[in-house]
């Protein structure tokens, strides 16, 4: 298992959870970005691959055109699927979701312990998308904010309600890029002074000092868009792409149109959220890969989608 760092535990709760596919009748009122058909060097470019993610060798990769979610799916859009559909995510089926120990909004009897290896994560139950901090939080001001505590699977039952589907891991990274070729960054290759994505500041898991003005999420809208018009790609909150994960699979994936490897044990999510800093970990960046369990869910992990291919 790669570290995790600033990625949540993987639910360790049993047996995988039968989840219902919402049919596709649902309205999704994103903003749409087009990404033109190109061919573009996907991977890690400047060494930063210190965690063993898999971000070699960089290879050359071509996409057709595709039309992507300018944001992550907010917690108004995710509201309304949940009110059309009746959708329950895994987390309430579970009973419990992974929430940053600063962050939590509960009783002590609902605070399951800390998460082996990464201390800063507590299990809290009765933590999910509509009480982000737990049992005694809600989504007051949080309309604008990114929905978290939402699995793989979650993610793929609001795309099957909303005509859509998720980004491959290739069009994630090809988005994310802006159009600009090898940059560390949606913004160019030097982090600069004025905090240009939401991530941590201060002194990792006890002090964030808040300059950005945001502990946890920030609202999809905020810092500055990039050469595609994506809002925050990176940081923020970690984004689901479509593809089972293998840190192996740059050196035999396929150069055009790629959609990862047949099988995994842990589906890739991209653009690192909130708690990535580089002192411990630097995912918030084109090229940087992790992965979760797809029944797994957090405090950080959201999503965006992409229009369904032409017939």
């Amino acid at each position: 298992m790669h570290d995790r760092d600033c990625c949540a535990p993987s639910r360790a709760a049993g047996p995988l959870m039968s989840v219902s596919r919402p049919a596709a009748t649902g309205r999704h009122d994103i903003e749409q970005r087009s990404v033109p058909a190109q061919t573009f060097l996907m991977g890690d470019q400047h060494g930063d691959d210190r965690h063993g993610d898999g971000e070699t060798p960089v290879h050359d990769v071509t996409l057709p055109e595709f039309h992507i979610d300018a944001t992550t799916v907010t917690n108004r859009d995710f509201a309304a699927f949940v009110a059309g559909s009746g959708y329950l995510t895994e987390a309430e089926r579970y009973g419990f979701s992974a929430v940053f120990h600063l962050a939590v909004r509960a009783e002590p009897g609902d605070v399951m312990g800390a998460a082996s290896g990464a201390p800063w994560w507590f299990g809290v139950r009765g933590a999910d998308w509509a009480h982000p901090g737990g049992p005694a939080s809600n989504l007051d001001g949080l309309d604008d904010h990114p929905v978290v505590h939402v699995s793989w699977n979650d993610a793929v039952a609001y795309c099957a309600w909303a005509g859509r589907r998720l980004p491959t891991e290739a069009e994630w990274e090809c988005a994310a890029r802006g159009g600009v070729p090898g940059q560390r960054y949606p913004w160019g290759d030097e982090m600069p002074g004025d905090w240009p994505c939401n991530i941590w500041q201060g002194t990792f898991p006890q002090h964030n000092q808040g300059t950005d003005g945001w502990l946890t999420t920030a609202p999809v809208r905020s810092y500055r868009r990039n050469g595609y018009g994506l809002w925050q790609p990176v940081g923020n909150v970690w984004e689901w792409c479509a593809d089972w994960w293998d840190r192996r699979y740059y050196a035999v994936s396929q150069r055009y149109d790629p959609a990862g490897p047949l099988s995994g044990a842990g589906r890739v999510m991209r653009g690192g959220s909130y708690l990535c800093h580089d002192s411990y970990c630097n995912r918030y960046r084109n090229a940087a890969r992790s992965s979760n369990t797809p029944d797994s869910s957090a405090a950080n992990i959201g999503f965006r989608t992409v229009a369904l291919d032409p017939a």
